[in-house]
């Protein structure tokens, strides 16, 4: 699996983004010509070798006309969405100015919906363009999986559109929660809105440089002269982690102690987490402080969804606050089929394994229905499907 690893020492940005990967190789003629696929006029790339701290890097510009700024989500998912471009690319650029809307809303305390929806720091042209051709670059590169370093913020204060901010800016904060970032004495936005949620959209996993047979290193350029080289450096090599078998996607687990609450309590929390999009919700009795019986409410969840099912845990439960842990999980490759029984039609989950082999798992959820129906044990269901099973893997 060929991968892309971003070391973000000195930050990142769109356009550092677009710099690495041209440096790379990424052939820009042909970076253009799918760019004008979408309906945006008055814009070009410019791409030169620039040197950072005596590091020779690739800065690329997008030079815009201007007026084009302040468009509402609603207008840059059509202008997304209407061009012939990758589906993979418009699904991940739609989703990444989604994450930028949502975070500007939220900032401002409006909604990201219709006319309210103007994403006014990054709603320009120059920003379509960086986020659309990061993404259109790394599909012709063929990069499998990005992954990334902890980010470092910079310091001190940001010129926006509403006057001097403090690094990072709200917006960048607000994408950025959940991820490993830091800050050094270097003065400037390091990181900025449109690179925060680009790595957002992209990264599947935050942390070390994997092993990787290395077959390229790209170093992107910032605007800004730093006294440290103001680059991003992307390495790209096949992976040696045998990953054939199952996907890798990152997590969260959200877990608190609690002591003092009804334990008739737990049913309704643990009902509502999974409805709002939990993963996966358990419990753990322990012994805490003073020797007190405890449980350990656990959450695995999307990064998307932490923020809902935060609030439900502070809200329904008698916890004061909630640790939160980024990891990854690896599952098997699962889809799910219907079988026709003597007890009606009951789903099944499918999962694949090496060489060919795959498992079979009843739905509980079926099986309880089908033994209520029939009035007949629910181990009766159970032992009707893989019966059933049986006889279509040897047919």
């Amino acid at each position: 699996m060929k991968i892309a690893y971003l070391d973000c020492f000195s930050g990142i940005s769109g356009n550092m983004i677009l710099g690495a990967l041209v440096d790379l190789g990424l052939d820009i003629a042909e970076l253009k010509e799918k760019l004008d696929r979408l309906d945006i006029k008055g814009w070009r790339i410019d791409a030169a070798k620039v040197a950072k701290q005596g590091i020779s890097a690739t800065y690329v510009d997008v030079v815009t006309r201007g007026g084009e700024d302040g468009r509402t989500l609603e207008d840059i998912t059509r202008i997304i969405e209407q061009s012939d471009l990758d589906k993979w690319v418009k699904a991940k650029a739609c989703e990444i100015f989604g994450r930028l809307a949502k975070a500007e809303a939220k900032i401002h305390r409006r909604d990201c919906d219709g006319d309210m929806g103007h994403l006014h720091e990054v709603g320009g042209t120059d920003t379509i363009i960086d986020v659309v051709g990061g993404l259109i670059g790394v599909k012709m590169l063929g990069i499998d999986e990005v992954r990334s370093s902890p980010l470092n913020l910079g310091s001190g204060m940001v010129r926006c559109r509403h006057g001097w901010l403090p690094v990072p800016a709200p917006v960048t904060a607000e994408l950025l929660r959940g991820v490993p970032v830091y800050s050094t004495e270097t003065t400037g936005e390091l990181t900025t809105p449109t690179g925060a949620a680009m790595i957002m959209g992209m990264t599947a996993q935050f942390g070390p440089m994997p092993v990787l047979e290395m077959e390229g290193v790209g170093y992107g350029a910032g605007k800004m002269d730093l006294s440290v080289p103001n680059v991003l450096r992307v390495f790209v090599g096949q992976t040696t982690e045998e990953v054939k078998d199952y996907v890798a996607e990152p997590i969260t687990l959200l877990e608190t102690n609690i002591d003092d609450m009804n334990p008739q309590l737990y049913d309704h929390i643990m009902e509502k987490l999974l409805e709002t999009g939990a993963l996966d919700v358990f419990l753990t009795p322990v012994q805490m402080k003073k020797n007190r019986p405890g449980t350990v409410l656990s959450v695995v969840a999307r990064r998307e969804d932490v923020e809902k099912l935060l609030d439900i845990i502070l809200s329904e439960s008698t916890t004061l606050g909630v640790r939160v842990d980024e990891m990854q999980r690896r599952s098997l490759l699962r889809s799910s089929r219907v079988i026709k029984t003597g007890y009606g039609r009951i789903r099944v989950k499918v999962a694949q394994r090496s060489h060919g082999v795959s498992t079979m798992v009843p739905e509980y959820d079926d099986c309880r229905k089908a033994a209520k129906r029939y009035d007949v044990p629910i181990s009766q269901i159970y032992t009707e499907v893989q019966r059933v099973i049986s006889e279509q893997d040897c047919s």
